[in-house]
């Protein structure tokens, strides 16, 4: 996989020959590969929309996608999309000179939903929420548009692990960000491939590769989130414990509905005494600890 300049997508072109970023190079796209196969991403012959919002993380994404599918290993075709959506400052011709160098195919759609979202939100309050849904319902349009059969994003592991501590310190549920999900109106996927990575390594990826980087603080809403407290606190738990994201990231994919509180996902009022648990389903019965 790691070759020389002539058996090469232009994405990875001038790429570090140290060992260092071949290692990381090779985490990333193993990775990236072990989510698509592990929750089935792969329709042969789909279509996918990968959106940029020229974050480290999207150009991540981005390159990833490109090199699986250049290696044959990714059966699809991709369209890479942003959507700049009005916001003071934000740099338009980047992307799109960017893209064109690189000779990936795709479509810059403007849509000032900046002015939108300044407009409905109180004084005070972030834009975030707000925003994200309207760039959503834009990518799905254009992903309808554009004959593809799923959005793509670039959230990585610690935005999956950052969502779920949000959740539970203010939502009040167990839930997260799924690696894949149908949309409401269930005509297109929303795929994550990038949910095994960590997000040390997509910064350290495109700083490495030396992409044009697009602040994500532009509409200048930022202070004070509470995922930046939430990733505070993780950031905390890692300092004192390295590995810890990890072992918190691999609990979600060990969950136990029997040793929860939720009678929705396992019949606590059903229990017997003296019944043994069936073969190759631990939560058939609770053992104490």
């Amino acid at each position: 996989m790691l070759d020389d300049a002539q058996d090469i997508h232009p994405l990875f072109a001038g790429a570090p020959a140290t060992t260092e970023f071949k290692k990381l190079r090779k985490r990333i796209v193993r990775q990236t590969r072990e989510a698509i196969e592990q929750f089935g991403m792969v329709e042969k012959g789909a279509r996918w929309l990968v959106c940029l919002s020229g974050g480290k993380d999207s150009y991540t994404l981005l390159a990833v996608l490109n090199e699986l599918k250049w290696r044959g290993l990714l059966p699809i075709d991709i369209l890479a999309c942003n959507l700049d959506q009005g916001q003071p400052g934000f740099p338009a011709t980047v992307l799109p000179e960017f893209l064109e160098k690189m000779g990936v195919p795709h479509r810059i759609e403007y849509r000032d939903t900046y002015s939108v979202v300044v407009d409905k939100v109180p004084e005070g309050r972030t834009f975030c929420a707000l925003c994200s849904r309207l760039r959503r319902g834009h990518l799905y349009r254009i992903a309808r548009e554009e004959g593809c059969s799923a959005v793509v994003l670039g959230h990585h592991r610690d935005d999956i692990l950052e969502t779920f501590f949000m959740n539970l310190f203010h939502g009040g549920r167990l839930a997260t960000m799924p690696p894949k999900l149908v949309n409401e109106e269930g005509d297109l996927f929303v795929y994550r491939p990038l949910a095994f990575v960590a997000e040390v390594d997509c910064e350290k990826f495109a700083k490495s590769m030396d992409y044009p980087i697009i602040p994500c603080d532009l509409c200048g809403s930022q202070d004070g989130l509470q995922r930046q407290q939430v990733k505070q606190i993780l950031d905390g738990w890692e300092a004192n414990s390295p590995g810890r994201r990890q072992v918190m990231f691999r609990a979600l994919m060990n969950a136990r509905p029997s040793h929860l509180l939720d009678s929705g996902l396992f019949d606590f009022a059903g229990l017997t005494r003296g019944a043994p648990p069936e073969e190759g389903n631990p939560d058939a019965l609770p053992k104490l600890r």
